[in-house]
């Protein structure tokens, strides 16, 4: 089955996005305590495709040697998963471009690993300040890259790119369905 994987830097608001996504309040667990999610967790959704909640990158409490295992077994996934259809980079939406950001979105690029930006938390701020962060992190990540990859803005607090990221994903879902001649 398709699988999409959610990662961002800690405390992004991964989980609240994905309890948005999926309408269960408590399906990922939230906190205010950065790296919380330590595993790789895998929700079925409708019986035919799979959100994977991987663990934030950067910031959390916890000690070095866990954080390259975190590393070490996110990066093995995303290279290896061959149901990974997509990545869902999110990026809090009231910050100045992050170095630790672009850097992974350009690991990506570098394994061709599909990906979109999911911006996050634009509730939080004006429209017009998030506009701002987005376009100079799409001017920052054009740096190198030629074409820059698909984007939304979103809110789990107002469901701001609910539609528009699981009209996203159908898309994808239904070019997966189609049966392959062997």
């Amino acid at each position: 089955m398709p699988e999409y994987a959610f990662i961002g830097r800690s405390n992004v608001g991964k989980s609240s996005l994905i309890n948005m996504l999926t309408g269960k309040k408590g399906l990922a667990k939230t906190s205010q305590t950065p790296g919380k999610t330590q595993l790789i967790n895998h929700f079925l959704i409708n019986e035919n495709w799979y959100i994977v909640d991987l663990p934030g990158y950067g910031y959390a409490r916890a000690s070095k040697s866990k954080k390259a295992d975190w590393d070490k077994f996110i990066h093995t996934y995303l290279d290896k998963r061959e149901s990974l259809q997509c990545v869902m980079v999110l990026i809090d939406s009231r910050l100045e471009p992050q170095k630790i950001d672009l850097e992974f979105c350009n690991w990506l690029g570098e394994k061709g690993l599909s990906f979109v930006l999911i911006f996050t938390k634009a509730d939080k701020q004006s429209g017009v300040k998030t506009d701002q962060n987005v376009s100079r992190f799409k001017k920052a990540l054009g740096e190198t890259y030629e074409e820059i990859p698909e984007y939304f803005i979103t809110s789990s607090e107002t469901q701001l790119g609910h539609d528009d990221i699981l009209t996203f994903i159908d898309k994808i879902n239904k070019v997966f369905e189609i049966p392959h001649l062997n």
